[in-house]
């Protein structure tokens, strides 16, 4: 097994429930990255958009007031919120392969355990735009068992302007909080008991760097209040024996061990 996180650097994970894994690839990658989301906005891809699941952003910034979550292209717009299943796509699908992710997934799942995609998706806050996203755990009551990690790349400068993800570190470890809840989303009375303002940390990423985040650690953001749209591209990596409760599987990225 490779051993780009020394057992001292996970230690700290493990304590925090996240990590700041710095630039995993080539600046020259990152701007293909970049590009090719551009172009599955504009509706200029080829793919096949049935597949892909996308959202328009809020005018309000309010969670509520963003557009419907539905498969399928919704206009040539920067616009988008949210695009997900971009796993269909050659060039997301080979940088979510990346060794290192599959490192940590051996490191969470077990070296034989074969390792799924739960969602690969675009996550945007467009410049002077943005909605604001209440604080959470990422944990979801329709599969048979809860994915741990994911894996979270900014492809802009992420900072507490533009709406950088918050965490509170080490609230994972206290377990679901709201587990009757279908994707884990806090009650405005939890926000205030767990997510004290003194305890949040901003996470500000440089463009092509990687935060690791336990899926259960506390995280919310706000809107963007720059001139500076905060792309990003997240991969939630699971056990690839998972089902939805409706018998649905999920795509395979790693068949077992890191060689």
């Amino acid at each position: 097994m490779s051993t780009f996180i020394t057992d001292d650097i996970w230690a700290r994970y493990e304590e925090r429930g996240y990590l700041n894994l710095g630039q995993l690839i080539s600046d020259q990658e990152l701007a293909a990255l970049q590009g090719r989301i551009d172009e599955i906005m504009l509706g200029k891809a080829s793919l096949d958009y049935s597949r892909l699941m996308m959202q328009l952003d809020s005018v309000t910034g309010k969670y509520n007031d963003a557009g419907e979550q539905s498969n399928g292209w919704k206009g040539e717009t920067l616009g988008y919120r949210k695009i997900q299943n971009l796993e269909i796509d050659d060039l997301f699908r080979k940088y979510l392969e990346h060794p290192i992710f599959h490192e940590i997934c051996t490191r969470v799942y077990g070296h034989d355990t074969p390792v799924g995609c739960f969602r690969a998706m675009f996550m945007n806050k467009p410049a002077n735009q943005g909605t604001k996203l209440p604080w959470h755990q990422d944990a979801w009551t329709d599969l048979d068992r809860q994915p741990l990690i994911t894996l979270w790349t900014a492809l802009d400068p992420a900072t507490k302007a533009n709406g950088c993800v918050e965490v509170i570190p080490g609230s994972h470890r206290q377990g679901l909080i709201n587990p009757s809840h279908g994707s884990g989303f806090l009650t405005e009375e939890q926000a205030v008991e767990y997510c004290r303002s003194e305890d949040i940390v901003y996470m500000e990423l440089a463009p092509g760097e990687v935060a690791l985040l336990h899926n259960w650690l506390l995280h919310s953001s706000d809107v963007n209040r720059t001139e500076i749209p905060r792309r990003a591209f997240s991969v939630c990596y699971m056990d690839g024996a998972t089902v939805s409760k409706s018998g649905e599987k999920f795509t395979r990225l790693f068949e077992g061990a890191v060689k």
